[in-house]
C-alpha cells in the first residue's frame, strides 16, 4: 500500500511539474490598456469627421462602435489562444504559410482597391488584409522551420534556403505594400538572427538583402518621391507633403500637457486621423506626457516579450515569442517614426491603437500566443 501510494504521489508530482504556470499578467494588462486607450483616441480623432460626413450617416460614434466590436472579438481570440498550448499550432504552420502566399498571389487579380492599392480580400463586411495574416503565419511556420533546420543553417546553402522561405511572402507583399514587406522582413531576420548558429552567414545574408531593398525603391518612382517628400515635405505642402506637415503641426502644438482630450484642431485637416497618423493626435491632445506614456507602455510590452522569449522552455517558443515581440516593436517604431518625420512616410498602423479590425485581431491572437508561451517557462 505504501509503495502504491508513493507511486501515485510521484505521478501526481510529475503532473504538477508539467502543469502550465500563470500567464504574464503585465503583457495582458498593457495590451488591454493600449486597446482601450485606442478606442478612446479613435473616437476623439474621428468624431468630427463622422458627425459631418454623409457617408458615415452623420454618426459621431461610427468608428467607435466598429472598433469596440473588434476589441471584443480580439479579447476573445486572445483568451482562446492563451489557453491552447502553443505547440498545438505547429500542425497548422505549413498550411498557414502557403495559404498566406496564395492570398497574396490573388491580391493583384481579385483584391479590393483602396487608396490606389489592392491590399484587401473579401466580400462586403467580410474583408481582411492578407499581409496581416502573413505576419501570424510566418511567425508560426518560420519558427518551426528554423528549429527543424537548425543544423542546415550552419552552412551557407541551408541559410540561403531559409532566406528564400522568408523572401517569398516578403516579395509578394512588396508588390503593393512596401512598408508591410519591410516590417515582415525585419521580423523574419530577427528570428533568423536568434536561431542562426553562425553569425557571419546572417551578416552576409542580411547584407545581400540591402541592395535588393534599394533596387525595390529605385524601380518604383512613387517610392523615390516619398523619400524626397520626407527630406523636404514643404516642397509639396498641398500635395504629398500635406499629411506630414499637418501631423508635425499636431505634434508641435500639443506642448507638454496637450490641448485636452477631444480638443485637437489638426484632426479636421489630417486625412485618416484615426488611422496611421493617430499618434500625432495623441501628441496634440495629451502632449509630450501622454505620448511618453504610450511609448513607455510599448517599451514595457517589448521588454516583457523579450523576457518571455529568453525564458521559453524550448527553441520553438523562443522564436515564436521573438517574432511576435519584433512585429509589435518594429511596427510601433515605424509608425511613430513616420508621424515625427524621422523616417519616410509609409503606412503602418500604431499597434492596438490605430483603427483597423484585421490588424487588431491578428495582433491580439499573437498576444494570446505570447501569453501561452509565458505559461511554459524554464524552471
Amino acid at each position: 500500500m505504501g509503495r502504491g501510494y508513493s507511486q501515485r504521489k510521484g505521478s501526481t508530482a510529475k503532473r504538477k511539474r508539467i502543469k502550465p504556470d500563470s500567464f504574464d499578467f503585465t503583457v495582458m494588462f498593457v495590451a488591454l490598456t493600449l486597446m482601450l486607450f485606442g478606442v478612446v483616441m479613435i473616437f476623439s480623432a474621428s468624431y468630427y469627421t463622422t458627425m459631418t460626413g454623409a457617408k458615415y450617416n452623420y454618426d459621431m460614434f461610427f468608428f467607435l462602435k466598429r472598433q469596440s466590436v473588434w476589441v471584443v472579438l480580439g479579447v476573445v481570440a486572445m483568451v482562446f489562444c492563451m489557453n491552447i498550448p502553443y505547440s498545438f499550432w505547429k500542425r497548422f504552420a505549413l498550411l498557414a504559410y502557403w495559404a498566406s502566399n496564395v492570398f497574396l498571389l490573388l491580391l493583384p487579380f481579385i483584391g479590393i482597391e483602396a487608396g490606389g492599392q489592392k491590399r484587401w480580400l473579401g466580400v462586403g463586411m467580410l474583408q481582411f488584409q492578407p499581409s496581416e495574416f502573413t505576419k501570424l503565419a510566418l511567425v508560426l511556420y518560420f519558427s518551426q522551420y528554423i528549429v527543424s533546420h537548425r543544423q542546415d543553417l550552419a552552412n551557407f546553402r541551408g541559410f540561403f534556403k531559409a532566406l528564400m522561405v522568408l523572401a517569398l511572402p516578403v516579395g509578394l507583399i512588396a508588390i503593393s505594400n512596401f512598408s508591410s514587406a519591410l516590417l515582415i522582413m525585419l521580423m523574419g531576420l530577427t528570428m533568423l538572427f536568434i536561431g542562426s548558429p553562425k553569425i557571419w552567414y546572417f551578416v552576409a545574408g542580411a547584407g545581400a538583402i540591402i541592395p535588393a531593398g534599394v533596387l525595390a525603391v529605385v524601380l518604383f518612382p512613387y517610392r523615390l518621391s516619398r523619400i524626397r517628400i520626407w527630406l523636404d515635405p514643404w516642397s509639396d505642402p498641398t500635395g504629398k507633403g500635406f499629411q506630414t506637415i499637418q501631423g508635425l503641426y499636431a505634434v508641435a502644438s500639443g506642448g507638454i500637457f496637450g490641448l485636452g482630450l477631444g480638443q485637437s484642431r489638426q484632426k479636421t485637416f489630417v486625412p485618416e486621423s484615426h488611422n496611421d497618423i493617430i499618434f500625432a493626435i495623441i501628441c496634440e491632445e495629451l502632449g509630450i506626457i501622454g505620448a511618453a506614456l504610450v511609448i513607455i507602455l510599448f517599451a514595457v510590452l517589448i521588454w516583457r516579450g523579450i523576457k518571455i522569449a529568453m525564458n521559453a522552455k524550448d527553441t520553438y517558443g523562443t522564436l515564436m515569442a521573438t517574432g511576435i515581440t519584433s512585429v509589435i516593436a518594429f511596427q510601433a517604431i515605424i509608425n511613430i517614426g513616420v508621424v515625427t518625420n524621422t523616417i519616410p512616410n509609409t503606412g503602418q498602423p500604431l499597434p492596438f491603437i490605430s483603427y483597423g479590425g484585421t490588424s487588431l485581431l491578428f495582433l491580439t491572437i499573437m498576444i494570446g500566443l505570447l501569453l501561452n508561451i509565458s505559461r511554459y517557462q524554464k524552471d
